[in-house]
């Protein structure tokens, strides 16, 4: 039974975590899953936006399901479950469509670094946000301690990992992790995400490889996918792929 459900409606796209009896937390079967919604969705073309939430009012996410890492030997902690949970959170996160996260309730651990995936992220008044893996003897794993270090001042990083302090909807909006404070956050992030309506979807994916691409987001595949993407438009590009199949020199004109 699916845990992560996504659900196509025109130009909206919603990513819903349903796990709500244990927190929403990730156990490898919703990691997976997680993985195939962003494969469809890049072969979506009519979605132009993707909002990712969860059911329950306890958590949004509180993270990596203890009981699926915890039996693991140290290898295949390693090997598997972190560099698994690595792969499919960046595979969100370099999504070409926009991405919104509505953090209705805390988001700890894996949770966190779920939201951190998305472009921007909204925020219910009363969730809190926490890195607490110190506290059971383990780090974070997926970019935790990577892509929360570009989105978060240095020193409210540490406390969150070092010292296990939580940071609330108030803190997280002025140091800008989040977007917007709103009582009814998913509504909130429906109204941003049809803003988009006006915007052209091929410029704003080429914005956000810029931007990624300036950040540190996988830059040397934003400089390529942009790079490719200018060619691909050029009577170059059609030239040298006719000559091939023709079986001849190509005639360069530099279009």
């Amino acid at each position: 039974m699916s845990a992560v459900h996504l659900q196509i409606d025109g130009a909206l796209a919603r990513i819903t975590l349903d796990n709500p009896g244990k927190l929403n937390s990730f156990t490898p079967a919703m990691l997976a899953q997680l993985e195939a919604h962003c494969a469809t969705l890049e072969k979506t073309p009519e979605v132009r936006c993707v909002i990712v939430q969860s059911e329950g009012e306890r958590a949004f996410c509180a993270g990596a399901d203890i009981k699926a890492w915890a039996p693991l030997s140290p290898f295949d902690f390693a090997r598997h479950w972190v560099r698994e949970g690595h792969r499919v959170f960046d595979r969100l996160a370099r999504l070409s469509k926009p991405t919104i996260t509505v953090i209705q309730a805390p988001a700890f651990g894996g949770g966190l670094e779920l939201a951190a995936c998305c472009d921007i992220r909204v925020i219910a008044p009363g969730a809190t946000l926490g890195l607490p893996e110190a506290q059971v003897g383990i780090v974070p794993g997926w970019s935790g301690t990577q892509r929360l270090a570009r989105l978060l001042p240095e020193p409210v990083l540490k406390e969150m990992a070092l010292f296990g302090r939580r940071i609330d909807a108030t803190r997280a909006h002025a140091l800008g992790f989040v977007a917007e404070v709103a009582e009814d956050p998913r509504t909130a992030a429906e109204a941003i995400a049809a803003d988009m309506r006006h915007a052209s979807p091929r410029a704003v994916e080429v914005a956000k490889y810029q931007i990624h691409a300036a950040v540190g987001e996988d830059p040397a595949a934003m400089v390529e996918a942009l790079g490719a993407g200018m060619i691909g438009a050029s009577a170059d590009k059609a030239e040298g792929v006719a000559a091939f199949a023709e079986k001849r020199k190509p005639e360069f004109l530099g279009t």
